[in-house]
């Protein structure tokens, strides 16, 4: 590598972009992301294709299922011969999707909804279509024209390069009869790799990102990151080289887009997948593949081995950085990172057609993974979300969505989005025949029976269950930013461990059998703390020096919080005082994980208060359903809002309150701390500084 590039920033015809991110500390660690493709999520214009507009008009949908990031596949101008990663401009919309002022809309839409956007940049090839490519074979093979991609006179150089899609490609080069010459690529023939040796690729890319940042997108996942640069003699895979980039790509966006997020895609062993954190310098996130293959292996097995065994075999990562976690997504349920015999174990359980096979992987949803057995769904799910890293949910798997292994290629878990049951599940009201992709109609997922409409109108449906692990998720910053320990009790069949960040502490215990288990585990380091189950929100025996007994159910798991109990006391925890931390400013509290924090706190608030009428009855959850503003500015912390909270209890009938809220700090907070008879104290993480202070409501402040 040479010395560090510097670009110039591209302007934004916005005067003023900003991310949702800006000010906001490691936000990455506490998001829910959202996996979808813009084409086959939502057709606004009848065409048979999803585009910005159509997405745009259901952000409604994904703010009100609770994630808080979305994740685009490609979107960018492509021959489209592998689902958009064969890019033909970086710094464009793909005529179908929209164009570039539909993208502006959709991401101002998504930031007013407190929803992160992530996109796409794929550093590694372009398509066979680029420009760059056109104008390369057309080059002189001495021009620094040619140079922007990998030639040799040869196909003998980098043997020891893997082949990555054996299905499809014979060899790593392909002849060009136009340059006279073969070019390197690591995936398709037509999408030939960059040359990284050359510093102009490397100005051109960084321009790329400052385009995108420029315009507020708020991260970015680098796709294909392992395979940057070649050198003979080696298997042209973690480089030296590659780091050196990152860490320099890292260098510039930190300078002049502080608070935005690299998501590196590294499918390798733990120990060269970490490298990829570097010292906390090169990328803030990256997939952790080895978890994946190995949560699916241990529902089968019926056995917690190979989740332990891959856990600890994960070297710690920086405190700035952290892993990403999926069950599926775009691509084949890849193999690669297991050993021969798992993989060929993996075929024999969940892959009984050949059809479904495809490179080193398994090109399934996950509902069809798993027979669409919703105890199993529901405990991956449940593993997903409490694992050190941060979830990221496949469109589609939120409803339990089938696929088509027919289709050819990964297009089988690519299909539209099954919306309701009307024509083309809803997606389009096109002629059938247009769709990008056929809708699934296999009888058992067919769009008819599988859709968005028909599970939101069930309370009892998937959809309505995975809404709630997430606000539940949301409550607890355990999940995204605590520390794990494993408990290994002698029930094999049962994975128990702690996730805890500051005074946050929560026990996770999954039964992975198909049948009942119990197990006793060793809590003796929380003696005296009450297991609080967190869905029912039931209190179970207080924690002693003996083993706990639990009992669980097939594919079930707990979440439990351990709660401090006073010395002395019934085991009834003090929730006089609620205190959260949130990144955010007051006016943006009432959305994402910021809304779902203080409805946590608002569970022990308002039972302190004498108008409220369910004194007696155990609270389940607060949902604020509507928050509407009747003072102050947007930019200013003296706004105050009238919020209506739908109180659900254990038993009985649901309650909604109308709930007068403000916010007050400095001289103001502390009156009001020693004042109100439940205060909730909220330290708000502004944009230049923290603000300590608290909730306040009509009977704490006379003036409201």
């Amino acid at each position: 590598m040479t010395a560090e590039l510097t670009t110039q920033q591209p302007q934004s015809s916005d005067p003023h972009p900003v991310a949702a991110t800006e000010g906001v500390p490691q936000w990455y660690k506490d998001v829910v992301i959202y996996q979808l493709h813009v084409r086959a999520f939502y057709d606004s214009n009848g065409d048979g294709i999803g585009d910005f507009p159509g997405l745009t008009s259901k952000l409604d949908y994904l703010q009100d299922l609770g994630v808080t990031a979305l994740w685009l596949l490609p979107f960018y101008p492509s021959p489209l011969k592998d689902d958009g990663y064969d890019i033909a401009n970086y710094t464009n919309v793909h005529p179908a999707y929209g164009t570039l002022r539909d993208f502006k809309a959709f991401l101002r839409e998504a930031h007013a909804r407190g929803l992160r956007v992530i996109t796409e940049l794929v550093l590694n090839h372009t398509s066979d279509q680029h420009p760059w490519f056109q104008r390369a074979r057309r080059a002189k093979p001495d021009s620094p024209h040619r140079d922007f991609y990998v030639w040799s006179n040869t196909p003998e150089k980098y043997q020891e390069a893997r082949i990555i899609f054996k299905d499809f490609e014979p060899s790593n080069w392909t002849w060009d009869p136009v340059a006279k010459a073969y070019f390197w690529h690591r995936f398709y023939s037509h999408q030939p790799d960059l040359n990284f040796e050359n510093p102009q690729v490397r100005r051109e890319l960084l321009e790329t990102v400052s385009f995108w940042l420029n315009l507020g997108v708020d991260g970015m996942r680098l796709d294909a990151v392992p395979y940057l640069f070649e050198r003979e003699g080696t298997n042209c895979e973690n480089l030296p080289e590659t780091h050196a980039f990152l860490k320099e790509l890292r260098r510039y966006v930190d300078k002049n887009y502080p608070g935005r997020m690299l998501l590196a895609e590294a499918n390798q062993w733990p120990e060269d997948a970490i490298a990829y954190f570097g010292d906390g310098d090169e990328c803030h996130t990256a997939f952790n593949f080895p978890v994946m293959p190995r949560l699916f292996m241990s529902k089968q097995m019926e056995d917690r081995f190979p989740i332990v065994d891959i856990l600890q075999q994960t070297p710690a990562i920086p405190a700035n950085c952290q892993w990403v976690l999926f069950l599926r997504n775009h691509d084949e349920l890849t193999l690669e990172m297991v050993t021969d015999e798992e993989r060929d174990y993996m075929y024999r359980v969940y892959a009984h057609d050949p059809q479904a096979r495809i490179n080193l992987g398994i090109r399934r949803r996950l509902a069809p993974l798993l027979n669409d057995n919703r105890r199993t769904i529901e405990l991956l799910h449940g593993l997903l979300f409490s694992l050190p890293g941060t979830p990221v949910l496949y469109y589609g798997d939120e409803i339990g969505m089938g696929d088509n292994i027919y289709l050819g290629d990964r297009n089988g878990v690519r299909t539209p989005m099954q919306w309701s049951a009307d024509r083309n599940a809803g997606f389009s009201p096109a002629n059938p025949q247009r769709l990008y992709l056929p809708v699934v109609i296999d009888p058992e997922y067919q769009y008819e029976t599988v859709n968005a409409e028909n599970q939101r109108n069930n309370p009892q449906s998937l959809w309505w269950w995975i809404k709630r692990l997430i606000a539940v998720r949301n409550q607890h910053p355990a999940f995204g930013r605590g520390s794990l320990e494993l408990l290994l009790p002698d029930n094999a069949k049962v994975l128990a461990f702690v996730r805890q960040f500051e005074e946050d502490r929560v026990l996770v215990v999954a039964n992975l059998s198909r049948f009942s288990q119990y197990v006793e585990l060793d809590l003796s380091a929380a003696d005296g703390c009450v297991p609080v189950e967190l869905f029912g929100h039931h209190r179970f025996p207080p924690i002693g020096k003996l083993p706990y007994l639990l009992t669980l159910g097939p594919h079930s798991f707990y979440w439990f919080a351990l709660e401090k109990a006073p010395s002395g006391s019934d085991g009834k925890t003090d929730q006089k005082t609620s205190r959260i931390n949130l990144h955010a400013r007051w006016s943006e509290v009432f959305q994402g994980r910021p809304k779902s924090q203080l409805e946590w706190a608002l569970r022990g608030w308002l039972p302190m208060h004498r108008w409220f009428g369910g004194k007696a009855r155990s609270i389940q959850n607060v949902t604020i359903t509507e928050s509407i503003q009747i003072g102050g500015t947007k930019t200013t912390e003296q706004a105050k809002y009238l919020a209506l909270a739908h109180v659900e209890y254990v038993d009985g009938e649901p309650e909604t309150y109308l709930l007068p809220l403000g916010y007050a700090a400095g001289e103001e907070a502390d009156r009001l701390i020693t004042q109100s008879p439940s205060p909730i104290v909220c330290q708000l993480n502004l944009r230049d500084a923290k603000q300590t202070g608290v909730l306040l409501d009509a009977t704490s402040d006379p003036t409201f």
